[in-house]
């Protein structure tokens, strides 16, 4: 079985452990691991040079996440992680106070700027970097050309800290890196849209479509639906790809009672005029039948009453646990997206 799946973030990286967890129990190889082939398209819009260093945020919150180095309590990052590096790097006046880059971690950035100067692409930076982990799962970023996501916030949007109040700086509208935005800011700056830069000299990496297209399952993994699955989508190639392939494709909502599961995705829905429902996400993606992305969805067991309109809208609807408070209920999910496609293969 060819297993794709597209990601981002956390919840990408949470997801792609139960399913790889689920598979090496449905269908072991006899080694410990599956006879599965899992493939992981993984958003880069996050992507930025920092410091002289290409660093990766979803690429790497899901390397480390499947190669049991990733700091739980946090959510990124690596567990065990000292920090000296970045302080020095602030003494310095350099960087990022805000961003703070792990001493370990930092051994990943600077091993992938070093592989992408020797004229290395993405794609080949990212095999090896993921060789160490032994992931059992193949990462493939979205694009091996710079696709940066930036936000542009409104006339009025200050600079005022965190919580991104009026004040000085306040006036036309301004843009800024996401990650700025996202960490600096806690997304409490309006944003008034998503810019996605380098998206014209873009194509989807190698790989990508081939394993779009020759699939059995594609899964769209609980991630933001604007900045990571939105962002993966406008790379020329995807959604073609999307729209042609045979495999049935499942998503899993990001969205529980009327709240994001993690992270301020409530904040980049807002900005294109979608409610913060795991219905309305649903419907923002569409259903397959008619021009959308896809062929079922599920929702959590709280969002049940939500069922006869997405129903209505076309789309095959089905109500689970979708909580991943551990490897055991992720692996449970991503068993129940498994067997919604092969409901619809049958």
């Amino acid at each position: 079985m060819k297993i794709t799946v597209l990601a981002g973030g956390v919840g990408g990286a949470k997801f792609l452990r139960g399913l790889r967890e689920h598979l090496r129990a449905t269908l072991p190889d006899g080694q410990g691991g599956t006879t599965a082939e899992i493939t992981a398209i993984v958003n880069t819009g996050d992507d930025l040079w920092l410091t002289g260093l290409r660093v990766c945020p979803d690429l790497d919150s899901i390397m480390y996440t499947l190669g049991g180095a990733n700091d739980e309590e946090r959510g990124w990052g690596r567990h065990g992680e000292s920090e000296r590096v970045s302080a020095e790097l602030t003494e310095y006046g350099v960087g990022w106070p805000w961003f703070t880059l792990g001493d370990l971690d930092l051994g990943t950035h600077i091993t992938r700027s070093h592989l992408l100067r020797e004229g290395r692409t993405l794609s080949e930076a990212t095999a090896h970097v993921a060789a160490r982990w032994n992931l059992g799962i193949t990462l493939l970023p979205m694009s091996d050309q710079p696709v940066e996501t930036h936000v542009v916030v409104g006339e009025g949007a200050g600079d005022g800290g965190a919580a991104g109040g009026a004040g000085a700086g306040a006036g036309a509208e301004r843009s800024m890196h996401f990650e700025e935005w996202w960490v600096r800011y806690r997304a409490g700056l309006p944003a008034v849209r998503f810019e996605q830069r380098g998206l014209e000299e873009s194509v989807a990496a190698p790989g990508v479509v081939e394993a779009i297209l020759g699939g059995d399952v594609v899964l769209v993994a609980p991630s933001n639906p604007v900045v990571s699955i939105g962002t993966i989508l406008t790379v020329p190639g995807i959604r073609s790809a999307l729209e042609n392939t045979a495999a049935p494709i499942v998503g899993v909502s990001p969205i529980i009672s009327g709240a994001a599961v993690r992270g301020m995705a409530h904040a980049c829905l807002s900005a294109i005029g979608v409610a913060t429902t795991a219905d309305a996400v649903g419907l923002h993606y569409g259903a397959r039948a008619s021009g959308g992305l896809l062929d079922a969805w599920l929702v959590d067991e709280s969002d049940s009453g939500l069922l006869p309109g997405l129903a209505e809208a076309g789309l095959r609807v089905v109500a689970v646990p979708l909580w991943m408070n551990s490897v055991e209920h992720a692996a449970a999910l991503a068993g129940a997206a498994l067997a919604e496609a092969a409901l619809l293969r049958a």
